[in-house]
C-alpha cells in the first residue's frame, strides 16, 4: 500500500477509537486486553502517538523513550488522545518523502514505515476499543487488513526477538478468503520465516492452515479474536504455538 493510503486509515482508525472510547466510557473494560479499561488504552495509544510524532516531526535518528501519559480521565483523557492522534497525522502529512528519521523494522522509506506502523497500530487499538462496547467491530478494507497480516508476518516475527520458536520445524499457512494472499509461515528453533504469495503460487504443503476474510485473520493472528473465528484445518499445534508465543 502507499504512504496516502496509510495516512488515511491512520486518520480514519483514530477517530473510531475515539468515538468507541467516548461511548463505552473510561471504566469500561477491554474485552481483547486482559486487565485494560479503556483509560488504559487511550493512555497507551496516545503516548505512542506522540512518541511516533516527535520521531517523525524531529528527524530522529534514535531511538527515545516514550514519554508517560499524563493522569488525566474521562473527558479530559479522550480530549488528549484526539489532540495527540491529529498531531500524528499532520506530522506524517507534512513530512517529506526523503524523511530521514530511526525506524526498527524494514520499509521502503522512514515514511512509508512510521505510516504504515501507526496505521496498524491505530487500527488494532481502535478493534480493542470497540471491544468494550460488545459488539461486531467496524468492518476494515481487505487490502489494508492483509497489509497487516504481511506487516506482522513478515516485519514484527521477521525479526531476531520474536518468541515464535519450535524445535520441531512445522509450516504454518494463512490464506485469505476475500484478496488473493498466502503466507507460508517456516517455524523453526530461529525466528519464523514468511513467504508472501497470491493465488497457487506458494510452495510446499503445510502442516496446519488459518483461513478467513483478511480482518478476521488479522485479528486472530493478533490475537484478538479466538481461532475459532476463522478456520482451521490440519495439525492445530502451529496454530497453539502462534497464539502461545506472538505477543509484540
Amino acid at each position: 500500500m502507499k504512504t496516502a493510503a496509510h495516512l488515511a486509515h491512520t486518520d480514519r482508525e483514530g477517530r473510531l477509537l475515539a468515538t468507541a472510547a467516548e461511548l463505552a466510557g473510561p471504566e469500561a473494560r477491554i474485552a481483547t486486553c486482559e486487565g485494560w479499561r479503556i483509560r488504559d488504552l487511550l493512555r497507551h495509544t496516545g503516548a505512542v502517538h506522540r512518541w511516533a510524532t516527535g520521531i517523525v516531526a524531529e528527524g530522529l535518528t534514535s531511538p527515545r523513550q516514550r514519554d508517560p501519559a499524563p493522569a488525566l480521565d474521562g473527558a479530559e483523557l479522550i480530549e488528549w488522545f484526539r489532540e495527540g492522534h491529529a498531531r500524528l497525522v499532520a506530522a506524517l502529512g507534512a513530512a517529506p518523502a526523503d524523511l530521514e528519521c530511526w525506524t526498527f523494522m524494514p520499509a521502503p522509506s522512514p515514511l512509508a514505515f512510521w505510516a504504515r506502523r501507526q496505521a496498524h497500530e491505530t487500527s488494532v487499538h481502535r478493534a480493542d476499543a470497540e471491544s468494550a462496547l460488545a459488539r461486531d467491530t467496524t468492518a476494515t478494507d481487505a487490502d489494508f487488513a492483509a497489509d497487516g497480516i504481511d506487516e506482522l508476518l513478515n516485519c514484527f516475527h521477521g525479526r531476531p526477538k520474536s518468541q515464535v520458536r519450535t524445535d520441531t520445524p512445522r509450516v504454518l499457512r494463512v490464506r485469505t478468503t476475500d484478496t488473493d494472499d498466502v503466507w507460508t509461515v517456516r517455524l523453526s528453533p530461529a525466528p519464523p520465516h514468511t513467504e508472501r504469495a497470491t493465488g497457487d503460487t506458494y510452495d510446499g504443503v503445510a502442516d496446519c492452515e488459518l483461513s478467513g476474510t483478511a480482518d478476521r485473520l488479522r485479528l486472530a493472528l493478533w490475537n484478538r479474536l479466538p481461532l475459532s473465528a476463522v478456520t482451521l484445518t490440519g495439525d492445530p499445534e502451529p496454530a497453539r504455538l502462534w497464539r502461545e508465543k506472538s505477543a509484540v
